[in-house]
């Protein structure tokens, strides 16, 4: 039993540190508790964050407990990962906004049973002075500048927060609170995760296995997938903004989109794989068939066909989707177009302008560049954002 066990734990992932101890607990004939913490500083589950709630998954189908972690404790501290200065911190109104949108998002890929949510608020919030102190105890500084962001910034001159020294201890106590006997995170956590270990032994717990996830690159082709770069694709996109997406990432992307996004297996991402080099399969109809698989994972067979038609719809033969929303315009006149962009489509303000600097606006197909238009204008229009954005405009 074991070693299937153990062979789907490491399926896609990165590393298992240590290896043997991953072993030796999914040998111990009871049901693992496996942690995952996300801190929710944005407002969507993305195909990112699915990668390693996918691996969460997997234990659950295994039988063992997923322990999944909602940090808005963390959230407000900022987890300095990877980062060349200091994370701007979010308020506790934000966080706990984000906080209930994400969690609403979680069941499009986790299983109801053996699952546990938790805020770390819980602990965290009430840690006292005596708590603090004690926690800090677990580490010294010089294993904190071991950390590779951190000695680049030390070596540099940067400032370097005693609260962001906190952050990898805060996650440590997360794994004493719920007793975690493994604890997934992204490639970048992997220093987060072995600190999770000293801190649990500090408290005279067995020590977590660190089981770290690839990090899955944005629809840009060059950063990690990030809502702040904008690079994301949402669980909870629509099917058509999924499939389009999926459709406009570079080639290079195809194989580990393959085995990251769509959750194929390694045998079946070789085959793409040594198709595109063979010239056996065209990127397209690869691109085509990974962007169905995705949109079938999240929303079912058939609304990835017909996300595919409606995408053939526009691009291959130039066409208006037929089931256009409506957008009832308000009284306002001239009507401001970023703010109604704004409102249609849920870009910011500054995206909006951008995409009209950029001529992506149209109002039945004529590019726009104003950021006021007459409300007679826009009566009956059909406005267009991009290749993917229609809505109709009523009055």
């Amino acid at each position: 039993m074991t070693a299937p066990q153990l062979d789907l734990a490491l399926r896609h992932a990165d590393r298992a540190v240590p290896m043997e101890d991953l072993a030796a607990k999914l040998e111990l004939g009871r049901p693992l508790r496996i942690k995952l913490g996300l801190d929710p500083t944005a407002p969507a589950v993305t195909l990112g964050w699915a990668v390693v709630l996918r691996k969460l998954r997997e234990f659950q189908e295994m039988g063992h407990v997923a322990v999944l972690i909602v940090g808005d404790f963390t959230a407000q501290v900022g987890d300095p990962s990877e980062r060349g200065a200091q994370r701007k911190r979010l308020s506790a109104e934000e966080v706990n906004q984000y906080a209930e949108n994400v969690l609403s998002q979680f069941g499009r890929v986790l299983l109801d049973d053996n699952l546990e949510i938790r805020r770390n608020s819980e602990w965290l919030a009430d840690l006292d002075m005596y708590g603090l102190l004690e926690l800090t105890s677990s580490a010294t500084v010089a294993q904190m500048l071991e950390r590779s962001d951190f000695s680049k910034r030390y070596d540099d001159g940067s400032p370097i927060s005693v609260m962001e020294f906190l952050y990898p201890l805060l996650q440590g106590y997360d794994s004493v609170a719920v007793e975690a006997d493994v604890e997934l995170g992204g490639s970048d956590q992997l220093w987060n995760l072995m600190m999770g270990r000293i801190v649990q032994e500090r408290y005279g717990q067995p020590p977590q296995v660190a089981l770290t996830m690839p990090l899955l690159v944005g629809t840009d082709g060059t950063h990690k997938m990030s809502q702040s770069l904008g690079n994301y694709i949402g669980v909870e996109d629509e099917p058509s903004e999924m499939f389009g997406k999926t459709m406009s990432i570079p080639d290079e992307l195809i194989g580990e989109w393959s085995r990251l996004a769509a959750d194929l297996d390694d045998d079946a991402v070789e085959t793409i794989e040594q198709g595109l080099e063979s010239g056996e399969i065209h990127p397209n109809q690869a691109k085509r068939d990974l962007a169905r698989s995705i949109v079938t994972l999240y929303w079912g067979a058939e609304e990835a066909e017909e996300a595919e038609a409606g995408f053939d719809l526009i691009f291959r033969e130039g066409g208006i989707p037929e089931d256009l929303e409506e957008f009832t315009l308000s009284g306002d006149d001239p009507v401001a177009l970023p703010a109604l962009i704004r409102d249609l489509f849920g870009m910011s303000g500054s995206e909006a302008r951008r995409m009209i600097d950029q001529g992506a606006v149209r109002i039945d197909d004529e590019i726009v560049d104003a950021v006021e238009l007459a409300r007679d204008r826009l009566v009956g229009a059909i406005i267009r954002v991009g290749k993917r954005r229609f809505a109709r405009l009523v009055d």
